[in-house]
């Protein structure tokens, strides 16, 4: 595995270096598991940044991907922005995530 420098949350240190390949070996260090669903949600948090140049909170990214946000805590077992931003190669979510 080649991953580049990350910092003492497992976040990239540089956004620009994230590759697909990079996502993946990152959960497999991190013990985590992307599955198919999880993936998607990761694309689509990518394509929000894009668009809106900020991390979406919970609520927003539900709706932007419509899907109801308790399935979301379900599939993630935890509070899904960090994962989602994490290995999706983004920055850290700030306040309520």
């Amino acid at each position: 595995m080649n991953i580049p420098e990350r910092d003492g949350d497992g976040y990239l240190a540089d956004m620009h270096l994230w590759t697909p390949e990079i996502a993946r070996d990152m959960a497999a260090a991190d013990g985590f598991e992307l599955d198919d669903t999880k993936w998607q949600q990761i694309i689509k948090a990518r394509e929000y940044f894009e668009e809106f140049n900020v991390v979406p909170p919970i609520r927003k990214f539900a709706k932007f991907i419509e899907v109801d946000q308790k399935e979301i805590f379900e599939l993630w077992l935890t509070g899904p922005m960090k994962p989602i931003t994490k290995y999706g190669g983004l920055p850290k979510p700030t306040g309520c995530v």
